[in-house]
């Protein structure tokens, strides 16, 4: 009995192993899509050349956190006046205003001072263009990407 039921498995198997096909192009019950590789991609193409572009812009380090403050401590009082806070209210809007006027004047500076870059593509379709971006988002030469909202962002 259990000769017979390996028997039957076995020929079972063999019958859907010849079923099996590796022909290229074809899989699970139709033509499958063509390689990536030969996709064509109107906004794609290789990183060529990165160049920093110097800003040219200098303030002293605290100049944009200072200045952010005051006017964030005079708009937090504001504020607080024209909505009928009490004086202590008054006061933690005015400290807060401070805080975060602060730390957006700082963070204000620093996008204004920093560097930039020139990232040089060569296009898929054969042209170059350049992108003017501050940051690089992990993008190297050699590296293919894809161009987005003027943007040049890894693919």
């Amino acid at each position: 009995m259990k000769i017979r039921l390996l028997a039957v498995g076995a020929i079972g198997a063999i019958a859907l192993a010849g079923c099996a096909t590796t022909s290229p192009g074809y899989g699970s019950g139709g033509y499958s899509a063509p390689a990536a590789s030969s996709r064509y991609c109107a906004d794609c193409g290789i990183v060529t050349r990165i160049e920093r572009v110097p800003s040219g812009r200098t303030a002293p380090s605290a100049t944009g956190a200072v200045l952010g403050g005051i006017v964030g401590a005079v708009a937090g009082r504001q504020i607080s006046d024209r909505t009928g806070g009490s004086e202590g209210n008054k006061n933690v809007s005015t400290a807060a205003g401070a805080v975060a006027g602060a730390v957006a004047g700082n963070a204000i500076q620093n996008r204004v001072t920093d560097d930039t870059y020139d990232v040089h593509v060569r296009m898929d379709d054969g042209r170059t263009i350049v992108i003017n971006q501050r940051d690089l988002g992990g993008i190297r030469e050699n590296t293919y990407v894809r161009v987005q909202n003027g943007r040049v962002v890894i693919r």
